[in-house]
């Protein structure tokens, strides 16, 4: 697996790159970069894991992510079946404080691009009416060239730094290491996407990247803000709430298809992560669409 540190390269003429992808399904590894990266999510779903947090995505998703913050964006199983007709499409943008020259930032006027500069470390969630907005700029963006693109960049970048409809991503700040780094967390989280309704044990994981169980232990901690346990269990409540919403199985079929071999244990690390059981999480979900 190649994975590390991601770079898009610079267009003739742009202090910044803006492209639309279209895949089979997202490519990309565990990975950081020293650019922002600002990124919606046109078509798929799949788990997202930015910094030291796991959740879902979908068509409307909407991030901003600073740099070396490392990030994985995992598209649902179907989308690797080899007959799969689903597409991943998502436009990314990447920058740089450079992309507006080398004073820019300490002018006053751009006091409010600085906090959302700072603030992005943890990676933001755009949601609400700015999201809408700042979707229709990105797609208006890919059609302009030159100053008028470079303006536009500029117009998404002031909405979303007077905006308070965000939501921080990550709990703290994580940052890339090294290539080395990288490639070892991609290893993991992919053998995890892969098997996480079997049984998984923390010597097999280990041996996947070539460590011993206690060192592995200590630097998954590390650099995740996690246990091993604790982000095994994530992905398996995270996949549970996703089966809760999308179809009629049973709570206690969920429990043991997302890797759970105990009900009570399954209830109790879903309340912890939603502060509801898994009824009243399918329960409130139903509701609120008939409403």
């Amino acid at each position: 697996m190649k994975p590390a540190l991601e770079h898009l390269p610079l267009d003739s003429g742009e202090s910044f790159v803006a492209k639309f992808f279209d895949y089979n399904y997202y490519p990309t590894p565990w990975h950081f970069h020293p650019e922002y990266e600002l990124v919606l999510v046109t078509e798929s779903t799949g788990k997202r894991f930015i910094g030291d947090k796991i959740s879902e995505f979908g068509p409307g998703n909407l991030a901003l992510m600073g740099p070396y913050l490392p990030h994985l964006y995992r598209n649902d199983p179907i989308y690797y079946e080899p007959e799969s007709a689903r597409r991943a499409k998502s436009v990314v943008i990447h920058f740089s404080e450079h992309s507006f020259g080398h004073h820019f930032l300490s002018l006053p006027e751009a006091k409010a691009l600085q906090g959302l500069f700072s603030r992005s470390a943890r990676g933001l969630d755009i949601i609400g009416e700015t999201n809408r907005l700042t979707s229709e700029k990105m797609l208006e963006l890919l059609q302009l060239n030159g100053l008028a693109r470079w303006m536009k960049l500029l117009e998404i970048l002031h909405l979303l730094s007077v905006s308070d409809e965000y939501q921080f991503i990550s709990d703290a700040t994580l940052t890339g290491r090294n290539e080395l780094e990288s490639e070892r967390l991609s290893k993991v989280f992919e053998y995890v996407m892969e098997n996480f309704r079997e049984e998984i044990h923390i010597a097999q994981v280990a041996n996947l990247v070539n460590m011993a169980e206690n060192s592995f232990s200590r630097y998954f901690s590390l650099r995740t803000r996690k246990t091993f346990s604790s982000f095994l269990t994530d992905i398996r409540i995270s996949h549970a709430s996703k089966l809760l919403i999308e179809n009629k199985m049973s709570v206690a079929d969920i429990c043991f298809g997302c890797g759970f071999n105990n009900l009570s244990n399954f209830n109790r690390q879903f309340k912890k992560l939603y502060k509801v059981s898994p009824l009243r999480y399918r329960h409130h979900y139903t509701s609120t669409l008939r409403r």
